[in-house]
């Protein structure tokens, strides 16, 4: 479902009642990029990623597309950085009960003066009901990139809202894909690494490799179906690798 022509922004289920929301848009260099936002509909709905504070019009009016807006409760992020939550605070204005979600980090050092609004901070390993939905936190401090950073599993879909990991250029054109991720995230990767490399990388990535997910909701690029286990264990070697 396209919510935007101009923009081309665009709306798909890739899990049980989670939804991409899914941003072309071009790099200053005029390389083709793209911003995805997951929307989970349950009675207490998450919005995991805002985008910019640039795209907040058209994220709001693709959220609206599937359901009212005002009905958020969770506006989550896996770290400080604008196309985490560059949109946290109008979000919070249009969902007058959500607060911020992530985790204790990230609360402590930067979104418990940022956000309007007080976050729920979640402990590393903690769950939360969101209803049907069970949501669980994981504390990947450098993984990829900042020490507040973290990111969440949907238990009850194994969807594996994975930020920044299997970053792909392109417009991310296709919604959910079983073709290779990894091999276009790595070819992205590597002109401007956005890996922090700290010690305990090859570790976070096989902690969650542990987790089994069968999804893997991707902030850049296509959401990916199969294996996860086996595709963060690959990561982690090419990652370790350099």
């Amino acid at each position: 479902m396209v919510t935007n022509p101009q923009s081309g922004t665009n709306v798909h289920e890739v899990a049980e009642h989670i939804y991409r929301i899914n941003t072309p848009m071009l790099l200053p260099d005029g390389q083709a990029f793209n911003f995805n936002q997951y929307l989970l509909v349950d009675d207490a709905p998450l919005l995991f990623h805002t985008g910019p504070r640039q795209l907040f019009a058209l994220v709001c009016d693709a959220v609206a597309a599937v359901m009212p807006v005002q009905r958020l409760r969770y506006v989550g992020l896996s770290h400080t950085e604008a196309d985490e939550c560059g949109a946290l605070n109008p979000f919070l204005q249009a969902a007058p009960q959500a607060v911020p979600l992530c985790g204790q980090v990230a609360a402590m050092v930067s979104i418990g003066d940022l956000a309007d609004r007080a976050p729920r901070a979640l402990a590393d390993g903690e769950r939360l009901s969101l209803g049907h939905h069970e949501i669980q936190w994981f504390d990947t401090p450098h993984v990829p990139h900042g020490w507040d950073c973290g990111l969440l599993m949907d238990r009850t879909t194994s969807t594996f809202f994975c930020g920044d990991l299997f970053t792909q250029g392109d417009t991310g054109a296709e919604a959910l894909t079983e073709h290779d991720i990894l091999g276009p995230s790595e070819a992205f990767r590597r002109p401007m690494d956005y890996f922090a490399h700290a010690p305990n990388t090859r570790a976070v990535l096989l902690r969650l490799a542990a987790e089994h997910p069968r999804t893997l909701a991707c902030m850049h690029g296509s959401a990916w179906r199969g294996d996860g286990a086996a595709l963060l264990r690959h990561l982690a070697e090419a990652v370790s690798a350099g």
